[in-house]
């Protein structure tokens, strides 16, 4: 899932620790969800929720419905701003590159989110369906349910699924501390070679200069 640039999404940010957005965002998302709200019901219908995320992602027409279901919990055909303020902070977690730690610091409501059937348990075709809402990949998912199912019946509980959020945010880390170390390591090498070659056009200039005075 991806968020297309120049949208009003585009423009708000997450916080890197909490995962949240600012009071500022929130007043300002706010007003933009009344803009949305064409029939003046403080909620979205199907139809108006699908022209909003069509216009702000990438993501396909099967995918928006199924994400409406999910969302209209209470199966009434609408959803109110709270189901729109968290749909908005996962679309942004991928923007911001913060999905792990997202799902990490609200591990509880993404858990209620897939466990569509309210057993407290999250099955494997359930997280198949919405695995695109956090760009899991299928060898993900199967390693997913073979490290962390502890109980082994196919379904995660909620602890399970914490472990999950942990490990991915530990992984995360590393990623990003091993990118930062490459990064360090490439500009060693660039000063390095700056170094070098400052060096070398200093000698080369002493030669010239002194070709010229034996010259004279």
């Amino acid at each position: 899932m991806k968020l297309k640039q120049g949208s009003f999404l585009w423009f708000l940010y997450l916080d890197k620790i909490y995962c949240l957005l600012s009071l500022r965002n929130v007043k300002a998302l706010m007003e933009y969800f009344h803009l949305l709200d064409a029939h003046r019901r403080n909620t979205l219908n199907d139809v108006l929720f699908f022209h909003f995320l069509h216009h702000v992602t990438n993501l396909k027409v099967p995918q928006i419905k199924m994400i409406f279901e999910m969302l209209d919990w209470t199966a009434v055909g609408e959803i109110g701003f709270d189901q729109f303020y968290v749909l908005v902070c996962i679309v942004l977690s991928h923007q911001n590159r913060l999905k792990d730690q997202f799902m990490y610091r609200h591990s509880r409501p993404v858990f209620d989110l897939l466990d569509l059937d309210g057993e407290l348990k999250i099955g494997a075709s359930n997280f198949e369906l919405y695995r695109f809402l956090f760009n899991i990949k299928k060898q993900e998912l199967r390693e997913l349910f073979h490290d962390f199912d502890i109980t082994g019946d196919r379904l995660l509980n909620y602890k399970e699924f914490k472990l999950y959020t942990i490990f991915c945010t530990d992984k995360s880390t590393d990623r990003k501390k091993r990118r930062k170390e490459r990064a360090e390591e490439r500009e060693r090498e660039k000063w390095k070679d700056k170094e070098k070659y400052h060096h070398l056009r200093k000698m080369f200039l002493m030669g010239i200069s002194r070709r010229s005075r034996s010259l004279l």
